[in-house]
């Protein structure tokens, strides 16, 4: 059994192997040869008055292999003094994290690797935003409006190089050294014009593609921003204002991105950054999680927020690849798709190229498969 760290996976996985397995995964759901089950998160009360314990799994299954991603957080919420609302998360201490995914043979049961999540899981995120930006943007769309510059910030914009022309992008992110650095760093890795701007207005004016990449609470942008022609696609499910929902044409999701579970007040859905929570704690502490409504108006009808929004069913990707759902037709409609959905699918889709990679290659530490097995029949 192979144990592959970050470091295996930035050197052996390309942005185009990502995006293309994603494309051809979640093609095979309408027949079956693959399936995913989507994120769900426990909550348990932890050490911080302000905190929370998270554990979020979700799982997948094609082409021979299966997989489980797993996360244990602390998560909080602050807000600075400029009044920007964030969730935040750490294991053990801030700066240190724990993702896994465990990667297992559908034909055996055998486990066959652990890999730790933090570049495949950048790269899975960028590549299925770049799926929405290949089949729903303008063809002739150059320019990127990107609203954050973190790690997935980086990642979407070179996935939307893959499938597009780009040619610029402008960045804006609350904390100036940040975008600068961001900016600079895209330059030179993308050979683009990147350029980090004093606001977000000025990030998403005139762009083609809107992509807003943060982990905000709260909406980053304004709805009337958006303007006809634009594709628009997300990181997080708050970082989008209500009133946007209103000015797309078309809408695509991903794939199915939450259970559907009575709700109760042990299971809720939209508790933080979370499509569906089991909540622990007494009335007090799970008062700690921000709820679905974070302003007024967030209401649990909202389309971003469900899979069946006031248009009815949305199509998900497999629905438009096939033509059972229609894409883009005019250059002026407003595209959105919500890059939220089939999150286990993405894992074993990816997790299975990174281990043939790595068992061609070698290097990749190993431990004894027989660890993990028993002569007792549970």
């Amino acid at each position: 059994m192979l144990i592959i760290d970050n470091e295996m996976v930035s050197r052996l996985l390309t942005m185009e192997e990502v995006i293309a397995a994603q494309e051809e995964a979640f093609a095979q759901l309408d027949s079956g040869r693959s399936i995913h089950r989507p994120r769900v998160d426990i909550y348990v009360p932890c050490q911080r008055d302000d905190g929370y314990f998270r554990w979020g799994t979700m799982e997948g299954a094609n082409d021979g292999f299966f997989a489980i991603r797993m996360k244990s957080d602390i998560i909080h919420w602050p807000r600075d003094e400029a009044g920007n609302w964030t969730e935040e998360k750490y294991c053990i201490e801030p700066g240190t994290y724990c993702g896994l995914i465990l990667l297992i043979s559908t034909e055996t049961g055998e486990p066959l690797a652990f890999i730790n999540d933090g570049a495949l899981q950048h790269m899975r995120v960028g590549a299925g935003a770049a799926l929405g930006v290949k089949h729903l943007s303008r063809k002739n769309s150059h320019t990127v409006g990107m609203l954050g510059s973190g790690g997935m910030a980086r990642t979407f914009l070179e996935a939307f190089t893959k499938v597009r022309d780009i040619r610029t992008c402008k960045v804006f992110s609350p904390t100036q050294g940040n975008r600068e650095a961001y900016a600079a760093e895209m330059t030179e890795k993308l050979d683009i014009e990147v350029v980090a701007v004093e606001s977000a207005r000025e990030a998403v004016e005139g762009c083609d593609i809107l992509s807003s990449c943060t982990d905000s609470m709260a909406p980053v942008y304004e709805a009337d921003w958006i303007a006809p022609g634009m594709h628009v696609t997300n990181l997080g499910r708050r970082e989008m204002p209500e009133e946007a929902t209103g000015r797309f044409d078309i809408v695509i999701r991903q794939g199915t991105a939450g259970l559907q579970i009575e709700q109760t007040e042990r299971f809720q859905a939209e508790r933080g950054h979370s499509p569906a929570a089991f909540i622990g704690g007494t009335d007090e502490e799970m008062a700690r999680i921000p709820s679905k409504n974070p302003t007024p108006g967030f209401g649990g009808d909202d389309p971003r927020f469900t899979d069946r929004g006031k248009g009815g069913d949305k199509p998900d990707f497999a629905a438009l690849i096939s033509g059972r759902a229609e894409g883009r037709t005019s250059d002026d409609q407003i595209t959105f798709y919500r890059n939220v959905g089939n999150q286990g699918l993405q894992f074993s889709a990816v997790g299975q190229i990174v281990y043939r990679k790595a068992l061609a290659a070698g290097g990749a530490r190993e431990i004894p498969t027989g660890w993990f097995l028993q002569d007792i029949r549970d």
